[in-house]
């Protein structure tokens, strides 16, 4: 990660006595971070951990695992992310299987029932971070590796998906895309450039993402090298979020579709978020009504964008100039693609390149996708216009097989999320026996609203969609299964309407 590299190790060294981290209300300065990165830097050297070497590093929000992940690039060795918010046994599984050299977890999750146990069977080291930014120390016992040490070359995060489909998988991104990755994102900003010399800067950025996704640690990531002071958020609720904004009055706060809904309900005072002026909104699609909804009541601009793990981070998103000029217009597009990004549309079955305004596959070509030049097809269904603005129609992959009838998702939650009563909807498909399988939908109602009956659901529904497409069961509940991220889980919601 050559650029990054550099541009943390400098960072670091500008201003030891600035506060950096804003955590649980106490603040955390950059010589207190850098003290814990060169203590975790001193102790994987005395490993003979090699530079590319790969480090499992068990993610949370905190202080402590923000001057981990830094100690890991900085030294350009390859961060493997662990989710401590496993089950043990998934967690210790997937420790002992990864054949990591060395693991760095909280002194929590080191003290979890079987961690030890678990650590010894893998024969890897570990490094325990202390609460808050208390130090860094070996594990007694658990000093050095036992096996051979891997190396990832080139290969800056080991990253793991968010699992909204099924079960997360691990993505290997490299340092260059990274580094093309935060260039092209840092042309959104006015009168900043990427090759900047490195300096501190005023404003905070909010991390609320977990850091075991890519939304958290891109944006700490790209806080870091930025030299902007973080307000760290270790869950997502509207009191913390809202306090945050209060507090440190940015600019630009990042809130993932769900958490927009959660602050539009609480109707909080638009006083609160009058230092906004624009919302980032990433990690699933966002309804151009919830938009609408939230720019009428605050006067903040939701400017969305479109990426994934595997494109390492955002390929399209909205800017505040494009918001303003072309939103109504352009109402419902992910953003405009990046100039560092080439995209078309083809055709699913023949591969046939379809021109500006047709529907089909959306495909990829870039640096920052570091796979040789070549073009990405991606799972999504897309329509890109003559100005580059990117229409994301929904996922080809989870089309529900309804007796020969497709049926994407996506559409059928469009279509509840216009009912007035329902503040949030996901659908999955269900095994059905005669018909192979059938739509579920599970409904999340606004405050105080009226349970709508099945009969009066798949009224409405009929009026906007085929029948096939109108879901069989319907189940109201106080909140979906989520990854992380929060987004939906599809494997949650299929064991919610099991049997």
């Amino acid at each position: 990660m050559a650029q990054i590299t550099e541009k943390l190790r400098a960072i670091m060294a500008l201003d030891p006595a600035r506060a950096e981290i804003d955590f649980a209300g106490r603040n955390y300065s950059w010589g207190e971070i850098a003290g814990v990165v060169a203590t975790i830097e001193s102790l994987l050297a005395g490993m003979g951990l090699p530079p590319e070497a790969r480090v499992g590093v068990m993610l949370r929000n905190r202080p402590g695992h923000i001057a981990a992940m830094a100690a890991v690039l900085s030294s350009d060795r390859c961060l493997v992310s662990l989710n401590p918010i496993l089950p043990d046994a998934k967690l210790f599984a997937e420790v002992a299987g990864l054949g990591l050299p060395v693991i760095i977890a909280d002194e929590g999750d080191v003290a979890r029932p079987g961690a030890a146990e678990a650590v010894a069977r893998a024969g890897t080291a570990a490094i325990v971070i202390g609460a808050g930014l208390e130090g860094a120390w070996l594990l007694p016992g658990h000093e050095r590796p036992m096996g051979a040490i891997g190396t990832s070359p080139g290969v800056a995060i080991e990253m793991l998906t968010s699992g909204t489909t099924g079960n997360p998988k691990r993505v290997p991104l490299s340092r260059s895309a990274f580094d093309a990755s935060l260039e092209a994102f840092t042309r959104y900003e006015r009168g900043r450039a990427f090759s900047d010399a490195p300096v501190l800067r005023s404003g905070v950025t909010m991390v609320i993402n977990p850091l075991t996704h890519i939304g958290g640690i891109y944006g700490c990531i790209g806080a870091l090298v930025a030299g902007r002071k973080i307000a760290l958020l270790e869950k997502f609720t509207v009191a913390g979020w809202v306090d945050m904004v209060r507090r440190h009055r940015p600019k630009v706060a990042p809130a993932v579709p769900s958490a927009l809904r959660m602050v539009l309900e609480a109707d909080v005072d638009p006083a609160d978020l009058s230092s906004l002026s624009v919302i980032i909104a990433g990690t699933a699609p966002t309804p151009p009504e919830l938009v609408d909804a939230f720019y009428a009541k605050f006067g903040v601009a939701v400017c969305t964008n479109y990426g994934a793990t595997e494109l390492v981070g955002a390929v399209a998103g909205w800017s505040l100039d494009d918001f303003r000029a072309h939103w109504a217009e352009k109402r419902g597009a992910a953003g405009r693609v990046h100039a560092n990004i080439a995209a078309r549309i083809v055709d699913a079955a023949s591969g046939a390149v379809l021109q500006c305004g047709a529907e089909g596959l959306l495909e990829l070509k870039g640096e920052q996708l570091a796979n040789g030049g070549q073009w990405l097809r991606t799972t999504d269904r897309a329509v890109l216009d003559a100005d580059n603005f990117l229409f994301i129609r929904g996922r080809a992959d989870n089309a529900i097989i309804r007796g020969g009838f497709k049926v994407q998702p996506d559409d059928v939650v469009s279509a509840l999320q216009e009912h007035p009563a329902i503040r949030e909807a996901a659908v999955v498909g269900v095994p059905d026996e005669r018909l192979g399988a059938v739509p579920a939908a599970a409904i999340i109602l606004k405050a105080g609203a009226v349970a709508p009956g099945e009969d009066e659901l798949r009224a409405f529904l009929k009026q906007r969609l085929v029948a096939y497409q109108v879901p069989v069961h319907f189940r109201i509940v106080a909140d979906f299964p989520r990854t992380p991220s929060m987004k939906p889980s599809a494997p949650g919601l299929q064991a919610l309407f099991a049997g």
